[in-house]
């Protein structure tokens, strides 16, 4: 077999220049005029999905971020054949199990073992596959005697367990996963996250959605950003979180003449205001990051950081028993009310291992007027087990509009190295109290 035939055999999803359009119509009776007049138009063309282009290869675990309305679902519902695209192909290698709207081939009448027949066949299963089926479906969903009794009976708990149990149990090629593995209670949902591992760990393909970038970092090996029916990111997992978290807090990438501006914009105004009289020293004796990631709207800046002993010495490791204290200071562009100044440490992957903010915490910060300069401080003990981490500052405040803007970020800004004198499990240090007594 050539390479180019076993690369084409590898790729189970294949997208090509993909649109949807939706009619629009402002009022009832424009959309009767049209369809009884059809050369009269009454409508507006919304599009939903703009020339999108996507590959997967067997064994991807595709994480899909967007916000609300950036066209995620509609994706999903192309790939899985529920909505057809305006324009462009869709080629999806295998079977193909969805869990975007769980139980949408169920019949309310039925009884909880006629629909997992009905289920099966419409995923194109024979009598006999699903027969082989059905007592694993049984067991996962956990229902007992509901399963005789008409579906419509069913609490909405109840519902999801077995929907989940069919959708999940049909042993697919590719897994369409949509903010649902935490449906039912806490048992149940730990057999979802078990069984979402069996199939990454058999190789399966799967487009995982969610609004939890924890859930993303944890599980996926590539990421793609959807934003108004575009793709505009594909790549890496832990840039495209960054990427993500970019979008959220309203900084526009696409735009870098603009950003070139604001960046004069704020220099001009560094000259006019104190900050020429404070120079970097803290950081110069950490590990810094050189692809920290640094943004914000200008308002402030983060002109220095540092972590320090509790004499003020400054610590190029952490021992995971001492407390220390980690510093950031910040220069006000303009009048701020109550900033929030904030830390988090994460571990390479991306993944938020430990945080906290002054409110959380409950710290009346007050008014910074421009030019004044802040130093926040977090004293504590940083219990984590031995390993690399990297630390982030932040500076945030919530405007006039109740919305919350990022003043400045300062992301994994730097490399931090924690040591220990004695063995733990998992990522937390516990110094537990053990007594053991002979009885």
């Amino acid at each position: 077999m050539s390479e180019q035939k076993k690369d084409k055999d590898q790729v189970m999803i294949q997208i090509d220049h993909i649109e949807k359009e939706y009619k629009m119509f402002h009022r009832k009776q424009d959309r009767l005029i049209e369809t009884i007049f059809p050369r009269i138009k009454r409508h507006e063309n919304f599009k939903a999905m703009k020339d999108f282009n996507l590959t997967v290869n067997k064994g991807e675990v595709l994480g899909v971020l967007g916000k609300n309305g950036a066209g995620k679902s509609t994706l999903l519902k192309m790939i899985t054949g529920v909505v057809t695209p305006t324009r462009g192909t869709i080629k999806v290698n295998g079977k193909i199990s969805s869990l975007l709207e769980l139980g949408a081939a169920f019949n309310m009448e039925l009884t909880g073992i006629e629909n997992i027949y009905q289920h099966g066949q419409v995923m194109g299963l024979t009598r006999e596959e699903i027969e082989e089926r059905k007592q694993d479906i049984i067991d996962f969903a956990d229902i007992g005697d509901h399963l005789s009794q008409p579906v419509k009976t069913y609490s909405s708990g109840m519902f999801a367990r077995l929907a989940f149990a069919c959708a999940i149990n049909v042993d697919p090629d590719v897994l369409i996963v949509d903010e649902v593995l935490s449906v039912g209670d806490m048992a149940f949902q730990l057999k979802c996250f078990k069984k979402f591992e069996q199939f990454k760990e058999a190789g399966k393909t799967i487009l995982f959605v969610s609004h939890n970038i924890s859930d993303i970092i944890r599980n996926c090996t590539r990421a793609i950003i959807i934003d108004s029916g575009e793709k505009v990111f594909d790549g890496e997992v832990k840039d495209a979180v960054e990427a993500y978290k970019k979008i959220v807090a309203k900084v526009e990438e696409k735009d870098h003449a603009k950003e070139i501006e604001k960046e004069k914009a704020n220099e001009e105004k560094k000259e006019n205001t104190k900050e020429q009289k404070y120079e970097a020293e803290w950081q110069t004796k950490l590990n810094l990051n050189p692809n920290c990631i640094s943004y914000g709207n200008g308002m402030a800046d983060i002109i220095d950081f540092g972590i320090f002993d509790t004499k003020g010495n400054p610590l190029p490791m952490i021992e995971n028993n001492k407390e220390v204290v980690l510093k950031s200071k910040v220069m006000f562009h303009e009048d701020v009310i109550d900033p929030i100044f904030t830390m988090t440490v994460k571990d390479f992957k991306g993944l938020d291992i430990m945080g906290s903010n002054s409110l959380y915490e409950k710290v009346v910060t007050g008014k910074f007027h421009k030019g004044d300069v802040a130093v926040a401080e977090f004293r504590q003990v940083l219990k984590l087990a031995p390993n690399k981490y990297t630390l982030s500052f932040s500076c945030t405040h919530f405007n006039a509009k109740g919305e919350l803007e990022v003043l400045s970020r300062k992301y994994d800004a730097v490399l931090i190295e924690v040591m220990s004198d004695k063995d733990c499990v998992g990522l937390y240090r516990l110094d537990s109290n053990i007594t053991v007594t002979k009885v």
